[in-house]
């Protein structure tokens, strides 16, 4: 992942979690480089991306602050960390993924139906186990276009495909549909996960949206029960 998306992410973080909180002043651009390891381009790149986002906001001549959100406002940055993935949910620690599956096959209708595309549209299948600080947390089950997506290496499978598409390809990554239920794991995903069968796993189902409007990724993630969260915004 690029240093300033690491940066933002982790300040993004914090303004979820409630460590900045509303009008606090964030540390200097000189203050954030000694703590990040980063040049001041970088910095400024990151604080760049917490602008245009209106989690932040700079004035001249006193400084950079976290601006006075809603609680709505807040749960959706949160939601919005949610679907871009382990490495940004997880800024400060190592994000890794054992690669069980990388290839390129013929969707089936399932598939078609969710990514809006024809048999003929071929697609990578991504399978996954990913794992934070050498500990697994999800296995996931990925389909994505590959004349949308394209190029995908197995070097990118291994660490971050958000950050190649938002990075390398251009793309921006705008919103998801998931559907959230529970059940038992099966005894291979137990193994992948170091649990016992049977004992609860999350399943998160999403298909993934770019800003152009078209999905670019149908998923299903299978998680640990001791690292799964969801959050919901729920409105009248």
């Amino acid at each position: 992942m690029k240093k300033y998306i690491h940066i933002s992410n982790d300040i993004k973080n914090k303004i979820v979690d409630g460590t900045f909180k509303a009008n606090d002043k964030l540390p200097s651009e000189k203050e954030l480089g000694v703590e990040y390891d980063a040049s001041k381009m970088t910095v400024k790149q990151a604080l760049d991306i917490l602008v245009a986002e209106g989690l932040i906001i700079k004035r001249r001549g006193a400084g950079t602050f976290i601006k006075d959100l809603s609680t709505t406002e807040l749960k959706r940055v949160s939601l919005t960390n949610q679907f871009r993935g382990k490495t940004a949910e997880h800024p400060q620690n190592e994000v890794t993924s054992k690669v069980l599956n990388f290839s390129v096959i013929q969707p089936d209708e399932k598939i078609q139906d969710k990514l809006n595309i024809s048999e003929d549209d071929f697609v990578y299948f991504i399978y996954r186990v990913r794992y934070v600080d050498g500990i697994p947390n999800a296995i996931e089950e990925t389909y994505m276009p590959i004349n949308l997506i394209m190029n995908l290496k197995l070097k990118h499978v291994k660490q971050s495909i958000y950050d190649y598409i938002e990075s390398e390809l251009g793309l921006v990554i705008q919103s998801a549909h998931r559907i959230i239920t529970v059940r038992g794991a099966t005894e291979a995903e137990a193994a992948e996960l170091q649990m016992q069968p049977h004992e609860p796993v999350g399943i998160a189902e999403q298909v993934g949206y770019l800003s152009s409007g078209a999905a670019f990724e149908y998923s299903t993630t299978t998680h640990h029960y001791n690292y799964f969260k969801a959050e919901l915004v729920l409105t009248k």
